[in-house]
């Protein structure tokens, strides 16, 4: 039996964004994905907490924004589990999750990350696993160079994707100043920035704008 090819996508998606969506796709297609699985952190040691939005919000953001690509899901194992969240852990969680519900299948997992991220992976918790059951992919605008910090290239690989250009931290600048978000983010996630009040949004901010 042909193995799955199942992709992580690992990030606060504080909100998650249409440059999250195009990455995803095109790693999906560009590695013959089955599946991309998005996975919200929990508490992320990395990030101050004054500048997130909740957990469930940043999950609700996601469901919304993956709904209608049928090879995308959300998982809830890094905002169910307590404590910090590490990448490890969330490959744990997945394929034990996986080994009770795919009946043996063999998988083959990727983890998607931002390609400023793989600079630091060696100082990862427990890098020498992560490289053992998965192939990193790390993305990135075109024309970013990547300095080697020595990783093992077998199981690395590069994708430029130019939507990558959009940021987390420039929409939540734009929803403070009351900028328009109009082809940044899905709609169904500008309306719920909008109706929570996130990142500052006004009672009567319009978040598409003009």
């Amino acid at each position: 039996m042909t193995p799955l090819r199942i992709g992580i996508m690992g990030g606060s998606f504080d909100p998650i964004h249409l440059g999250h969506l195009v990455a995803a796709s095109e790693v999906a297609h560009r590695f013959d994905l089955d599946e991309v699985i998005f996975s919200p952190t929990g508490e992320a040691y990395h990030k101050p907490a004054d500048d997130r939005a909740p957990a469930e919000a940043r999950y609700l953001m996601t469901v919304v924004a993956t709904a209608a690509d049928p090879r995308f899901r959300v998982t809830r194992v890094d905002i169910d589990r307590s404590g910090p969240t590490y990448t490890v852990d969330t490959l744990r969680d997945l394929r034990a999750e996986a080994e009770r519900e795919r009946s043996g299948r063999q998988i083959e997992w990727f983890f998607i990350t931002g390609a400023d991220a793989l600079a630091e992976i060696l100082q990862w918790r427990d890098a020498a696993e992560i490289f053992e059951h998965t192939h990193l992919i790390g993305v990135t605008r075109p024309g970013h160079e990547l300095a080697d910090p020595g990783l093992p290239h077998a199981q690395v690989s590069l994708l430029e994707v130019p939507a990558l250009s959009i940021s987390s931290t420039d929409v939540r600048a734009r929803v403070r100043s009351g900028a328009p978000i109009r082809y940044l983010v899905p709609s169904g996630v500008a309306h719920l920035i909008a109706k929570h009040r996130l990142y500052g949004a006004r009672s009567e901010y319009e978040p598409h704008g003009v």
